[in-house]
């Protein structure tokens, strides 16, 4: 099969000054700098290929060389090293409003950039009401762009990229400007797009479009390619290094002390008072995140003026919105001796399916019907994904099973 995109030891270096004297009167009086200029690699030495038809992700942090790998695959930049051959007519969205004249009108930019890309005043005038008709934006169409909002840049020029059915499409992320509404049009269009053939190279952060949109995905790291294969298999790892460099980061050990504001919210008789949580990972190690489906270990700290009998302990997780979603109890293996000074429980678990986000975490400690401390919002628990989701709180764990009728 014939590639659309064929690339080969691919790579950028930029030139960097970090002192400039660009005004005259600088030079005149300091001369020129004499900091020697000094280079970086923005893109090294990529070697990939897109087979016609066939969708390409391009991920990772930013920074990490995405654009300028667009950008060199789009004529932009010319290659320091290597080369890049595309097969096809090419049509990009790199940028908000990239190729647009501020002075011309929406509907005037719709035909500079049309012509730009080959097609006949015929042609265009059989695409505009397409076009407009995508971009929705309404009487704005008329008005010059420099009057638009950086979503209507998005809009006209998504429109454009598209409906002049290139066989070759890439794609920035500029699509997450606009609105929800918008961005579930974009996507529904670009499946439309695959369907028919286009050939597509997207950069997106939402990793869930490019383990929906491309068959491969390339995962680049300070401008080397750290991997490549299919989306779901490179998403999946990038996500796991993401994870293992916060929990690395992190530590989540959260003391209640007598000077912090949630001191005017806590209630209790102070027989027993919760002192701080803290998250541990599968591997035992103290951590400011879970990983949602993975082994966990969450940590009650608390400290007794004296022995506790028929205590009960219990954490309740609120979302972003305050709305409960889970409650670990101590009750469901019945009450608890706790003796006096300081101490810690465990509660213990080889899946925790709260699904990715962040959750407050409310105490209550109590004995006989007495509560002996409650703190609200005493800790907050980050959960992250290991994988992609597709929303909700919680991850149910069964299988499905196909039968006949």
């Amino acid at each position: 099969m014939e590639n659309a995109v064929e690339a080969v030891g691919l790579s950028k270096r930029f030139r960097v000054h970090r002192e400039r004297r660009t005004l005259l009167k600088e030079r005149l009086i300091r001369g020129r700098s004499s900091t020697e200029a000094q280079y970086f690699w923005a893109l090294k030495d990529a070697t990939f290929s897109v087979p016609r038809g066939s969708s390409l992700g391009l991920i990772g942090h930013n920074g990490s060389g995405k654009s300028t790998a667009l950008k060199v695959m789009t004529g932009i930049y010319r290659p320091t090293e290597g080369h890049v051959t595309v097969n096809g007519s090419v049509s990009a969205l790199l940028e908000v409003g990239a190729g647009f004249h501020p002075e011309l009108t929406g509907r005037e930019n719709i035909r500079l950039n049309a012509t730009i890309l080959g097609f006949t005043t015929k042609q265009i005038n059989g695409l505009m009401d397409q076009i407009i008709e995508f971009a929705d934006i309404g009487d704005f169409i008329d008005s010059p762009v420099k009057h638009y909002s950086s979503g209507m840049y998005v809009r006209l020029g998504f429109a454009v990229a598209v409906m002049v059915r290139p066989e070759i499409l890439i794609v920035d992320e500029v699509i997450a400007v606009g609105d929800e509404e918008f961005q579930r049009k974009c996507f529904d269009y670009l499946h439309g797009l695959r369907k028919h053939g286009t050939s597509m190279i997207i950069v997106s952060h939402g990793l869930s479009n490019i383990t929906d949109l491309c068959d491969e995905a390339i995962w680049l790291e300070h401008g080397h390619m750290r991997d490549i294969g299919p989306s779901a298999d490179v998403t999946r790892a990038y996500l796991d290094d993401v994870n293992a460099r916060e929990i690395a980061r992190a530590v989540n050990t959260q003391p209640v002390s007598d000077d912090t504001p949630l001191e005017a919210a806590r209630r209790g008789s102070g027989e027993i008072r919760f002192r701080g949580l803290e998250p541990f990972t599968d591997g035992d190690q103290s951590a400011g995140v879970i990983i949602s489906g993975n082994a966990a270990r969450l940590r009650v700290h608390y400290e007794a003026r004296e022995p506790v009998s028929d205590a009960i302990v219990e954490m309740t997780f609120n979302d972003t919105q305050q709305i409960p979603v889970l409650t670990l109890t101590t009750q469901t293996m019945g009450p608890l001796s706790i003796p006096a000074g300081r101490g810690h429980l465990d509660f213990v678990t080889d899946a925790f399916l709260l699904l990715s986000g962040s959750y407050d975490v409310n105490v209550t400690i109590t004995a006989e019907g007495r509560t002996l401390d409650a703190v609200p919002e005493a800790a907050e628990v980050i959960v992250r994904a290991q994988g992609i989701e597709s929303g909700g709180t919680y991850l149910q764990h069964g299988r499905w099973e196909l039968g006949d009728g």
